[in-house]
């Protein structure tokens, strides 16, 4: 990967996408979808492939024309953050599917373990490939992580839930490989899951996390987070799952601080990551100031040096309008400026 400006600035994984591909009425209106959600997409099947490159190619044309320094594909093929990769996999019912309650207690549809959970074919690579292709930039790409993937499936094949972590973390594990042999620079897991359940986390999530990336050489991180704010508006005082990543392999930590306000101290104890600061609050469209996204970022100064810092959303644009999502990208490359502006680099 390129050196890096210091405070390198990039999208937590999500881009917001165009009207004309997906029903975004529709889509904050469901819960992100554990199984497939064909009927999200407003291009015929036949055109969707050729549709989802257009707009991918929209998004990182938006990253790079606002100034971002690590570009991602927006995920703009996905229908959620999860479902493009574990509905990929085999040992999987999807015509037949289960239940599992979300973080909230809400009963989904989800992928229901009827085998051993396998990986047909690696299942990122092309996307990869097409936003290498079109960046000038070090690209990032992102995978569901084990846990989450678990706690968002039916297991009618495994002994227990752990077991079932474990056969997750070893598909992610060569997925996570593959991405790097085909020239990823940031290869980030979502683990969402690992807040939302913590006592689980606590019990196998983190096993499962560290399985993962066991072997794999190349810059990783791991995202933690509230939930979308599109359709999780509150958020807790902190998070119940944080320092037990100190240990993880994960080079990097993505958290959120801008709509909770958290409490920076909690950096102190992953002060041997890089920490992916996220300051642009999704809750709302307003676009944030230039000054009030470097104040954000200051808070984190007092716990860890600028060196360790990237800057970034709370979460994924997915849910924004297009419009909001590039102003607000554009305040984060501003902060950035101004704040190296006033570290002298």
């Amino acid at each position: 990967m390129s050196v890096l400006p210091l405070l390198p600035t990039s999208l937590v994984g999500s881009y917001a996408q165009p009207d004309w591909l997906i029903d975004r009425d529709r889509l904050r209106d469901t819960f992100p979808p554990r199984i497939r959600a064909k009927e999200l997409w407003r291009v015929a099947p036949e055109l969707l492939a050729e549709a989802q490159d257009d707009a991918t190619l929209l998004a990182i044309g938006a990253q790079r024309d606002a100034g971002l320094d690590i570009l991602t594909d927006g995920e703009i093929r996905r229908e959620s953050y999860s479902n493009h990769f574990a509905t990929a996999l085999e040992g999987v019912d999807l015509d037949n599917p289960g239940m599992a309650l979300s973080r909230s207690g809400t009963p989904n549809p989800v992928p229901r373990i009827t085998g051993p959970i396998r990986r047909p074919h690696p299942i990122q690579l092309a996307d990869l490939r097409y936003l290498k292709a079109h960046s000038d930039r070090p690209v990032k790409i992102t995978v569901p992580g084990p846990f989450t993937m678990t706690k968002q499936a039916q297991n009618d094949h495994y002994p227990d839930p752990a077991a079932a972590a474990m056969g997750y973390a070893a598909v992610v594990n060569a997925e996570v490989k593959d991405l790097f042999s085909a020239g990823a620079d940031i290869v980030q897991l979502d683990e969402p899951g690992l807040q939302g359940w913590p006592d689980e986390a606590r019990q196998y999530g983190l096993a499962a996390l560290n399985a993962a990336l066991d072997g794999v050489t190349g810059t990783t991180a791991v995202h933690l987070c509230f939930g979308y704010a599109a359709l999780v508006p509150g958020r807790p005082d902190g998070y119940s799952f944080l320092p037990e990543l100190a240990g993880c392999p994960a080079d990097q930590i993505s958290i959120e601080t801008a709509q909770s306000g958290l409490d920076l101290g909690v950096l102190a104890d992953l002060s041997e990551k890089t920490v992916i600061l996220g300051v642009i609050d999704l809750s709302t469209d307003e676009v944030e100031s230039v000054e009030v996204v470097a104040g954000r970022v200051r808070r984190a100064f007092d716990h860890l040096p600028p060196e360790q810092l990237v800057i970034a959303p709370d979460c994924g644009m997915k849910y924004l309008p297009m419009a909001a999502a590039a102003g607000k990208m554009r305040a984060m490359v501003g902060a950035a400026h101004l704040l190296r502006a006033e570290l002298g680099d």
